[in-house]
């Protein structure tokens, strides 16, 4: 019997497909909690000789209409004047971004190369109001140590993230193209009620509107949540962030250029 990866219950086998084509994957659903999560991901080395998947054609963009909502999110609901850290943040694109509006944000990420934030990787035992880790969570198999020994991390109670959801009995293999068998990379899936219980274990609230996520000890008016995180408002919404900060991107520039 294989237990919940989440919540510790009893999973059932709910279908095999193969993965990185050509290794036969079981899929394992949890009634409990509504988890999904793969047999013991044994291939994850193969999967990652590539820390960005060929296939993710959809990455600057993504980055783009994050960087967006996420400006609003922290600009009316946190510490504008916060520091931020972006895990597991790939390329530094979303970093780069997000100091581009104003945000103090930093970089980490163990598996790829730092391209766009160069300058601004976050140091062992710093402080930051928020961690975000988008497009990640799907990746990790144990989410509540990983959310639990990251916030003790970056020593912060917030965690704002990305992950796509599905609602009652797992989607058909051929139906749901987050599974994404081809690279390999996604193990862990999720419904808002296996969110929620993470949240309950780690003592945290849950928001959640669509794919954009957030746990957190503070207590957040959730219909302005719903309305920054809105795929359309807050993006008509992001200028007011943009206008009302002082970007960082001449100020980083000339600090960069003063340490040569």
């Amino acid at each position: 019997m294989v237990n919940c990866n989440v919540c510790g219950s009893d999973t059932r086998a709910v279908f095999n497909h193969e993965v990185l084509g050509k290794y036969t994957c079981t899929y394992y659903y949890c009634d409990a909690c509504g988890f999904l999560q793969t047999e013991e991901p044994y291939w994850l080395d193969e999967a990652y000789s590539s820390a960005i998947a060929t296939a993710d054609t959809g990455i600057i963009q993504r980055n783009l209409n994050l960087s967006k909502l996420l400006s609003c999110l922290l600009f009316f609901q946190f510490d504008r004047h916060g520091k931020y850290l972006d895990m597991a943040g790939g390329y530094g694109i979303l970093t780069r971004l997000m100091r581009d509006v104003g945000f103090d944000f930093y970089w980490s990420d163990k598996y790829c190369e730092n391209i766009f934030a160069k300058g601004f990787e976050s140091i062992e035992k710093e402080s930051f109001t928020a961690l975000t880790a988008f497009e990640v969570l799907e990746h990790v198999p144990n989410p509540v140590s990983f959310i639990s020994d990251a916030m003790e991390m970056a020593k912060t109670r917030t965690l704002i993230f990305s992950t796509e959801l599905f609602a009652g009995l797992p989607p058909a293999p051929d139906s749901w193209w987050y599974y994404a068998f081809q690279t390999g990379q996604h193990i862990s899936f999720y419904q808002r009620r296996t969110l929620q219980i993470i949240a309950e274990k780690l003592n945290l609230e849950c928001y959640s509107n669509g794919s954009f996520h957030l746990l957190t000890d503070k207590k957040i008016n959730s219909t302005a949540y719903r309305l920054l995180t809105h795929r359309r408002i807050g993006i008509v919404l992001s200028f007011l962030p943009k206008i009302l900060s002082e970007s960082k991107t001449m100020k980083d520039h000339l600090n960069i250029m003063g340490r040569h």
